[in-house]
């Protein structure tokens, strides 16, 4: 048995206990500072509103406060699920507990900018521990298509984890692995973080079919004859995350698997990336669709597009990547979503 702590809990950081606790690990999981109110509610009713299940009293739910405390125990391993808006804060934070070289899996996906250069979150999260004092560092990152609800209800589920040392990876692996939750290992950090981010953009693009498909039919019609159009900007899609992935020095082979070809399948098909590329789709503006279809929800691929435009701009074309920088001009600057086809390649 290991003693596994679990930073943030949303669905995707709770539903991960799930095959922790499956493996008759000890785990806990610590609320940011965000979520004082919600753990009472989790600690009351052991119901995850986003998960749609019973929550087990094995699982122990704690405020933030807490943390330290927890740090007088060995921990075997650190799981950070926050937004990722949230992995400033929670370096910081943990930079303050962490007092040897504890492994570290990163849930959290995203895509950051760092002195005009692209930064994946567990470099990001690197820099950020060295800075405030954390020499030995062994962080890894998780990819791959993982419903936070599919999971926590035990559904088969194939994921992939990454570290430059592949001995890491595997034995985290092993930690975790369920005969339902099935994990592969590569060394390409890279690449898996990468697809993890920007796969969020080309859910846009790919939810945006329907309405692209051909705009002088009916909305009945488009609807029961967008699939032509989806599988062409699928194929675009999965021919600029190649481009922009080898760029960054990851793996072609990393997109064509869990991290990239994967995770795009699942996020494309209805999740909230997806919807909001319907409604650009539907003529929408960006600013207009997140105020009035989609106001508290965190549409991932819309802060990328935000974070990324103007390196992303500045190193790549609408030639190079048409659906990227067409769905980044709709994303920052509220214009009408048009794809340039004559691009596509």
């Amino acid at each position: 048995m290991s003693n596994i702590l679990i930073l943030g809990a949303g669905s995707m950081g709770t539903a991960f206990s799930f095959p922790c606790l499956e493996n008759k690990h000890s785990i806990v999981i610590v609320g940011t500072y965000l979520e004082d109110d919600f753990i009472d509610q989790i600690n009351t009713t052991r119901n995850h509103p986003a998960l749609s299940c019973h929550i087990p009293e094995r699982i122990k739910f704690i405020k933030f406060k807490n943390l330290k405390e927890e740090f007088s125990k060995k921990i075997d391993l650190i799981v950070v699920a926050v937004i990722s808006k949230g992995i400033e804060w929670a370096s910081i934070e943990l930079s303050k507990v962490i007092t040897n070289k504890t492994p570290i899996l990163l849930l959290t996906k995203g895509l950051s900018v760092n002195k005009n250069s692209y930064e994946v979150l567990a470099h990001k999260m690197e820099r950020l521990l060295k800075t405030n004092g954390i020499k030995e560092l062994n962080i890894s990152a998780a990819g791959g298509p993982c419903l936070a609800k599919g999971l926590a209800n035990k559904i088969h589920t194939s994921v992939i984890f990454a570290n430059k040392d592949i001995n890491v990876v595997n034995q985290i692996a092993k930690l975790v692995s369920t005969n339902y939750y099935h994990i592969s290992t590569t060394t390409d950090v890279v690449g898996v973080e990468v697809c993890a981010a920007i796969k969020n953009i080309y859910s846009m693009c790919i939810g945006a079919s329907i309405g692209l498909c051909n705009a002088d039919l009916s909305s009945e019609i488009r609807e029961k004859n967008y699939l032509n159009t989806a599988a062409s900007i699928l194929q675009q899609s999965i021919n600029e995350m190649i481009f922009f992935t080898e760029k960054l020095s990851g793996k072609k082979e990393t997109v064509m698997g869990l991290a990239g070809i994967g995770d795009l399948y699942v996020s494309a098909d209805g999740g909230r990336n997806s919807k909001m590329g319907f409604y650009l789709g539907q003529g929408m503006t960006y600013k207009d669709a997140k105020l009035k279809k989609m106001p508290n929800i965190t549409v991932e691929g819309a802060d990328l597009a935000v974070e990324i435009r103007k390196l992303t701009k500045n190193t790549f074309d609408s030639r190079t990547l048409p659906l990227m920088c067409s769905l980044m001009d709709a994303i920052c600057e509220s214009k009408p979503l048009v794809f340039e086809w004559k691009n596509f390649n």
